[in-house]
């Protein structure tokens, strides 16, 4: 009996001791809770390590960036937030310079415990954050980061990536000063030895270099010369002149007979005068016996002479409404490959990013235009008002095949 009584006791005493005796599996729990927040933390770190290397211009070695794919970049937007060059061309930097480096996806189920991480170690670390949805949600903190779809599809983010990313300044360019040379020049007598656009000259003295009117100053001839960028765009028969030192259009009055039936007109091409046809001596064939003239449009020069017959120049033809008889000028494409109407070479306006384009004055001018009837007409500084044709480059963006309706219109996207 008493034996009996003993073994139970045992049996009652192990029991007790089992209850409340720690777990050992729970004890093997909290050993891998810390383990998985050390390997979230060494993510982190590395991930921190490598963009702060980035900044400095230096580069971060060692295994943990290849264990987790740790990749960090350069990345610049340009207005229009698409990808182009992180460098400074013709003096324009590009709109948005960042420094992004992204890990390998974290697993979802440890989304919370990084976010604690990133909330208790890199509170100043600024947009560091777990990747999702297109935004990048740092820890501890209600605000989101939204990632260009640029940078998005530059470094093929995906949900569940740590990405830390900084937006910088590209800094300025150096300025590089060019030491004038002390190559001796001999300058004859009345003249005086200068540094003058990048070079020794020999200058007159009391020269007069500050030109009036549309005159502008030539170092070689040592002069005032007419300013051929001043130059206005005349009316048909009519040419540009200088008078007391300022483009006027005038009518000129020509020195060459012609036979009957003709009368002479200048060539803008040659600068000669030739003799055509009289339009007024031809058969009329309309239906109006008057016509009347559309409006002078641009700026003809500094003094305006109305026209006897046409206000149209090379570039534009002459329509007449057979109802109204009112007649209007409109561009005439078959003159892109006259010097006059365009002075480069129309094959070098191709391709994606460039276009012609007609700089139409008004939007009663284009009124005129059939072609462009439905079409909206860009009437700003991005756009040539000169009544001449000219090539629109677009640079990194191209042009919109939607808007555009070359050689008439061409409008960047």
């Amino acid at each position: 009996m008493n034996i009996f009584v003993m073994i139970l006791v045992a049996i009652f005493m192990a029991g007790v001791y089992m209850l409340g005796a720690p777990s050992q599996r729970m004890t093997e729990q909290e050993t891998q809770y810390a383990i998985d927040r050390a390997d979230l933390r060494s993510v982190a770190e590395c991930a921190a390590a490598a963009h702060n290397a980035t900044i400095q211009n230096t580069t971060f070695e060692d295994i943990c960036v290849e264990q987790n794919n740790i990749e960090s970049k350069f990345i610049c937007l340009n207005t229009n937030l698409t990808v182009t060059k992180c460098e400074i061309v013709r003096k324009k930097k590009p709109a948005y310079s960042f420094i992004v480096t992204a890990t390998a996806p974290v697993d979802t189920n440890k989304y919370n415990d990084m976010m604690e991480i990133l909330e208790e170690h890199f509170t100043d670390a600024g947009t560091f954050g777990i990747f999702q949805n297109k935004l990048i949600v740092s820890g501890g903190t209600a605000t989101k980061r939204a990632v260009p779809a640029g940078i998005i599809s530059d470094m093929d983010l995906q949900d569940g990536q740590l990405v830390y990313m900084t937006q910088y300044e590209i800094p300025d360019a150096d300025t590089d000063f060019i030491t004038p040379s002390a190559d001796n020049i001999n300058c004859p007598a009345g003249t005086v030895k200068a540094y003058r656009f990048g070079r020794w000259q020999c200058i007159g003295y009391n020269t007069k270099t500050d030109c009036g009117g549309d005159m502008i100053w030539d170092s070689d001839l040592l002069e005032c010369v007419a300013d051929e960028s001043r130059r206005p765009l005349c009316a048909s028969q009519q040419t540009a002149v200088l008078v007391d030192s300022v483009w006027e259009c005038i009518n000129p009055f020509p020195e060459k007979n012609c036979p009957d039936n003709m009368v002479a007109r200048l060539n803008y091409n040659t600068l000669e005068w030739e003799c055509v046809t009289d339009p007024t001596k031809a058969p009329d064939v309309k239906k109006c016996g008057h016509m009347t003239q559309g409006a002078i449009y641009g700026k003809p020069g500094a003094t305006l002479r109305v026209p006897q017959t046409s206000s149209c120049t090379d570039c534009e033809q002459m329509i007449t409404d057979p109802d109204t008889c009112e007649s209007a000028c409109v561009p005439d494409p078959a003159r892109i490959g006259d010097p006059q109407c365009y002075p480069g070479a129309a094959a070098q306006c191709s391709g994606a990013s460039r276009g012609f384009y007609f700089g139409f004055p008004s939007e009663s001018y284009a009124a005129n235009v059939p072609e462009v009837a439905k079409k909206h007409i860009p009437l700003d500084a991005a756009h040539s008002q000169n009544r001449k044709f000219n090539c629109m480059d677009c640079g990194d963006s191209v042009i919109d095949i939607e808007k555009s309706l070359p050689p008439y219109i061409a409008i960047c996207k």
